[in-house]
Formats: structure tokens, C-alpha cells, sequence
């Protein structure tokens, strides 16, 4: 079950307006909001902003996207968020938006507002963004002073301001329909993230389906993906529908998606294009509606790499874009997950759980983790079992050889990778006299992706 934990808090002394032509919406927000706030001021009319903003000292403006106005141009609420940003650029404004108005609310970020959240919302959800605003602001008190630490699921927990960032991201976007692109080391918890977001969608009570697409051959990736008809191929004995028909309604996660060969990808986008899919061996066409989650340890350098993946698939399924910190980045988080997980083995094992002496402490708190969370949590379970003392010491700690070899091979690798490529462009460009269009031509390469590796080789 995943859980997030917050402290409580109440509003003090914070006036907001909201401003939508909606009357319903409006009297369900003051109802919300007027036992929270101080004063909950209402308008279905966006022209009167500066007037109401003249008269009375807001903190929060609730905005609407669109609105039946002489404006008209179907982004009405970026029209009137630039007007109150002159007005006062210091005044946070949280955008109210429907399902289609996703990507005009991803803009308004950019333009400056502070939030968005979608109609219709969770009560929970936008009192927690009004209090996060109102928090920073410092226009809030503690009712309970506690000192929870944030989690999602077992493994992804922590307190270091990178984790905080994610939570908050997962915060915003889980409850759209925006498609997320999950990027970051093996180990660092991509599949806990994903979940998280599904289960604090609107399409939660729907299915999660995840596919490892990395591990599919070409022959199978079509029929797991779309499904077959009986007969479509040898061993297809019987209809079976694919991944996206299964996830249909909920979310489909495609893990390791950056390791699929162009063919996949070309299929992989038309589907996404058409919101249809056709099993292998039928020309009916099926209306799909999901939710889409991919994930890659691939660095976006390497993705952008248009001879290594096509740069239209990547802006279809990179709506929101999520980095997951690797283990080393994450600070003070090493020590609370390596007590949770001596906590979780020492009940499994039925062990009493142990302490951490100093020199442990320092060779967790030191170790690079090449294998991420997961390395760590096989490191503690290996040491809750070894152990024989009730503290566990920097010897009972083996990290992995096998994640380390990995490392060094792969450090190797790039290295001598990077000396050849380095050597063979530099010989193409000489043989073409230093023409970049026939140097990129025979390098299968295009103009732009050839200029980056000039000035990464700085050639």
C-alpha cells in the first residue's frame, strides 16, 4: 500500500480568491475552504481581477482556465494569469483545469502559475496544495508537531530534498492524465514511482500492468503489446489480447523502453497516435484509453540520439518528465532505508533488530551504491543473517561484487567506446574535407546529432 505522509496543518490568516464561471464550482470551494481560510472570496467574472485585487490583499488565487468571456481565444486562463502577474508577480495562482486542458496547464506552469489541479478534484489534494503554498509562504501553524518521513511503498522513502521534489511531482501530475517519462539509474525505485502515480490517479480502482518492453524479441513484442488472433502465427492457439487492451481504463507501464529497436518504436507510436490497437493476424481496430508510464535507465543524451531513438516517440510519451536520483545523491535517506530494511529482515529471520555502530554507519554513509536501493537492501538482508551480534559492524556489511565488476566494466566500456568514436569521426570528417553534411551522411547520422558529438569530443 502506498503512503505519503505529510504533517497536518491548519490555514492562518489567508485570504484567497477564486475566480471561475462556474456557480457550482465556486460554492463547493467556499464550502471547502471556509472553515480552512480567513476569507474565501468568489467571481465568475475574470474582468473584474483588478479590481478585486486593488481592494483586498490575496494569497492564493484559484483560477480558471476557460471562461465564457469576450477573450475567447481557448486559453482564456493564460490570458488572465499574465494579468495578474503584472498586477502582483509575487501572488501564487493555482490553475483549475479539465482533462483537456492538460497541456495549456503544463504551459501556465511556465507562465508562472504555481499549481494546477484537475476537475474534478479530491478535496485532500487541494487543501494540501493550498497548504504547501501557504506553508512556504509562512501563513501556517502546526497543529500536530511531527516528524514523519516521507515514503512511497517500502523502498522508496527518505527525507533529502531531491526525494521531496519527486513526491512533490508525483503530487501534481498523478491525479491528470498526462503520459510520464520515469528516468534513472538500475535500483532507484522507477516501478515504486510508477504505482505511486497510478494509485493516486483518478484510475486507480483500474488496472496497473507493467511490461519489461526491453526484454521482448521483435517476434514477441507486436503479440504482447496488441495480442493475436488463433492462428496468427505458430504456437497462437487460441484470441488473446495484449497489454493495452488489458490496461484499458488504467495504466500501462513500459519499463526499460529505451532499449527497443527502431521497428518497435515505429509501431509503439502509431498506436499512441491512434489510440488503437489491432492484434496481430485481425484488421479490426480497438479503441484503447490508458494512461501511459515509460521508464528507461538511459541517460536523455543517449535518447536523443535520433539514430538510437526517434525524437517524435519521445515527445509523445514525455509529457512529464520524472528523475529518480541515484542512491549516492540522496544523502542522509542511505541510513533510514538501511534501519528500515534491518527492521524488515530481522522480523523475516526472526532476529532481534540490530543497532548501526560508528564504523558502519561511515561505510554505508561512503559506498557508492552502484546497484542503487536494490544493492542496499540485499546488503542488509545478507548482514541480518550473517551477523551474530546485536550491532551490526562495518564488517558485517558486504557490498556486492557482482554490482561493482558491473560498474567497472562498464566505465571501461565507455572509455574505450568513446576513443573510438571520437577516432572514426574525426577520420570522416578529414576524408570529406571537413563537410559535415557528407561526413554526418556516411556516419548514419544527422547533421545535428553529429555537431553534438563534435562539441562532446570538444572537436
Amino acid at each position: 500500500m502506498r503512503e505519503i505522509k505529510f504533517r497536518n496543518m491548519i490555514l492562518k490568516n489567508a485570504n484567497i480568491l477564486v475566480i471561475d464561471d462556474d456557480t457550482d464550482v465556486l460554492t463547493a470551494v467556499k464550502l471547502l475552504l471556509k472553515t480552512e481560510a480567513r476569507e474565501v472570496v468568489t467571481e465568475t467574472n475574470p474582468e473584474l481581477i483588478h479590481s478585486l485585487l486593488a481592494s483586498t490583499r490575496f494569497d492564493i488565487v484559484l483560477l480558471d482556465m476557460n471562461f465564457k468571456s469576450s477573450i475567447n481565444t481557448g486559453n482564456e486562463g493564460i490570458f488572465w494569469l499574465k494579468r495578474i502577474k503584472e498586477l502582483d508577480e509575487h501572488l501564487s495562482v493555482i490553475m483549475i483545469t479539465a482533462y483537456g486542458d492538460i497541456d495549456l496547464a503544463v504551459r501556465s506552469l511556465k507562465e508562472g502559475a504555481t499549481d494546477f489541479i484537475v476537475k474534478p478534484w479530491h478535496n485532500e489534494k487541494l487543501l494540501e496544495a493550498i497548504k504547501g503554498i501557504l506553508r512556504a509562504k509562512g501563513k501556517v501553524i502546526s497543529d500536530i508537531p511531527v516528524g514523519d518521513k516521507t515514503t512511497i511503498g517500502k523502498e522508496m522513502m527518505g527525507e533529502s530534498e531531491v526525494l521531496k521534489d519527486i513526491f512533490l511531482k508525483i503530487e501534481k501530475v498523478a491525479p491528470t492524465d498526462a503520459n510520464i517519462f520515469i528516468l534513472g539509474e538500475n535500483g532507484t525505485g522507477k516501478d515504486l514511482i510508477a504505482k505511486a502515480i497510478h494509485e493516486n490517479s483518478l484510475r486507480a480502482a483500474k488496472p496497473f500492468v507493467k511490461v519489461d518492453v526491453g526484454a521482448l524479441t521483435e517476434t514477441l513484442f507486436e503479440s504482447e503489446l496488441f495480442g493475436h488472433k488463433k492462428g496468427a502465427f505458430t504456437g497462437a492457439g487460441e484470441d488473446r489480447e495484449g497489454r493495452f487492451e488489458t490496461a484499458n481504463g488504467g495504466t500501462l507501464f513500459l519499463d526499460e523502453i529505451g532499449n527497443i529497436s527502431m521497428h518497435q518504436q515505429a509501431k509503439l507510436l502509431s498506436v499512441l497516435q491512434n489510440r488503437q490497437v489491432s492484434r496481430v493476424g485481425s484488421n479490426l481496430a480497438v479503441n484503447i484509453d490508458i494512461r501511459l508510464i515509460c521508464a528507461t535507465n538511459l541517460p536523455l543524451a543517449e535518447l536523443a540520439d535520433e539514430t538510437r531513438f526517434r525524437k517524435d516517440l519521445i515527445y509523445r510519451i514525455n509529457t512529464v518528465e520524472i528523475l529518480v536520483p541515484p542512491l549516492r545523491k540522496r544523502g542522509g535517506d542511505i541510513m533510514i532505508l538501511a534501519k528500515h530494511f534491518a527492521n524488515v529482515y530481522a522480523g523475516k529471520y526472526l532476529k532481534p533488530v540490530p543497532g548501526f555502530d560508528a564504523k558502519a554507519i561511515d561505510k554505508l554513509s561512503q559506498y557508492h551504491f552502484p546497484g542503487n536501493v536494490r544493492e542496499l537492501q540485499y546488503t542488509m538482508e545478507r548482514a541480518i543473517i550473517m551477523s551474530e551480534g546485536e550491532t551490526l559492524s562495518a564488517g558485517d556489511l558486504i557490498f556486492s561484487p557482482i554490482e561493482n565488476a558491473v560498474q567497472e566494466a562498464s566505465e571501461t566500456r565507455d572509455l574505450n567506446l568513446g576513443v573510438v568514436e571520437k577516432n572514426t569521426i574525426l577520420k570522416v570528417i578529414e576524408k570529406h574535407s571537413g563537410n559535415i553534411s557528407k561526413a554526418a551522411k556516411e556516419l548514419g547520422l544527422t547533421r545535428t546529432a553529429l555537431y553534438r558529438r563534435l562539441s562532446k569530443y570538444e572537436l
